[in-house]
C-alpha cells in the first residue's frame, strides 16, 4: 500500500525534528556537558592557587582582576554615581527581559549576570552599563565580600551573545582585554574619591592566553588592583 504525503506531513516532520534537536541541545547544554567539564575540572582545583572566579560547575570562570576597600553603601554610590546599574538577581523574569533586550536590541539597564564563585560564594552584587542599545555588549563587575569592608571583583567586557565552548550553554562572550577593564573601573573608583593601594598578583600565568567558564580566550598581567574608597561617596 502506497502512503502519500501531504505537505503538512512535511511540515509536522520537520517541526518533529526541530523539535527533538532543540530537546537534545538542552539535554547537552544543561545537563550532560556541564556534569562532564565539572568532573574533569574537579581533578585539577586542588593544584590551583590562582585567585579566579568559578562557575557553579567548577570550571575557571572570568579572572579577579580589583580588591575594593570600604562599605557597601559607599560601592553602590560610586557606581550609581558613574552611570552604572546595579545588575538584577538571575530569574525567569529577569532571564526573559535580557533576552527580549538582546533579541529586540531594546535597553535593560538592569540586565542580570550570570552566577560565578569565589571562595564558595557567589557574587554578592554586581554592577553593569550597557555599550549600546542593549544588554548584548556590555562592561559589568561582579563583587566578593572576603572580609569587613573587603571586596574581590572581576570586571570585563561583554562583546556579545552566543553558545559556551564548553556547555553549549547560551552566555556572553567576553572581550580578550581584561586588564582594560580594570583599568577603566580604577578610573571610575578614582573619580569617586577612591585612592589606589597597590595591588597583588592573582597568580594566573602572566602574558598567556587564558580560557574563562564560556570558553572566551584572554590575557592578563594577572595583577589586582586595590582601592581604598571615601567613607561617605562625595
Amino acid at each position: 500500500m502506497k502512503i502519500t504525503l501531504r505537505p503538512w506531513h512535511y511540515f509536522v516532520l520537520a517541526l518533529g525534528a526541530v523539535l527533538a534537536l532543540l530537546l537534545l541541545w538542552f539535554g547537552l547544554a544543561y545537563g550532560g556537558l556541564p556534569r562532564l567539564w565539572s568532573h574533569h575540572e574537579h581533578k585539577r582545583i586542588g593544584r590551583r592557587d590562582a585567585i579566579i572566579s568559578y562557575t557553579a560547575q567548577d570550571i575557571p570562570a572570568d579572572p579577579v582582576n580589583l580588591r575594593l576597600i570600604g562599605d557597601a553603601a559607599t560601592i553602590r554610590c560610586v557606581f550609581a554615581r558613574a552611570g552604572w546599574a546595579q545588575a538584577d538577581a538571575v530569574s525567569a523574569r529577569s532571564a526573559i527581559r535580557i533576552a527580549a533586550s538582546v533579541v529586540l536590541g531594546r535597553p535593560y539597564p538592569q540586565a542580570p549576570v550570570s552566577p560565578l564563585y569565589v571562595h564558595d560564594r557567589v557574587q554578592d552584587m554586581a554592577f553593569q552599563i550597557d555599550q549600546g542599545a542593549s544588554a548584548d555588549r556590555r562592561h559589568h563587575v561582579r563583587l566578593w565580600q572576603v572580609g569587613p569592608n573587603d571586596w574581590l571583583a572581576a570586571a570585563t567586557f561583554d562583546r556579545g551573545v552566543g553558545l559556551s565552548l564548553f556547555t553549549l550553554q547560551i552566555t556572553h562572550y567576553i572581550g580578550p582585554d581584561v586588564d582594560a577593564d580594570r583599568a577603566m573601573v580604577g578610573h571610575l573608583l578614582a573619580a569617586g574619591g577612591a585612592r589606589p593601594i597597590g595591588g597583588q598578583p592573582s597568580r594566573v600565568a602572566p602574558g598567556r592566553w587564558h580560557r574563562n567558564g564560556g570558553g572566551n580566550r584572554y590575557r592578563t598581567d594577572g595583577m589586582i588592583a586595590a582601592y581604598a574608597l571615601p567613607s561617605s561617596c562625595p
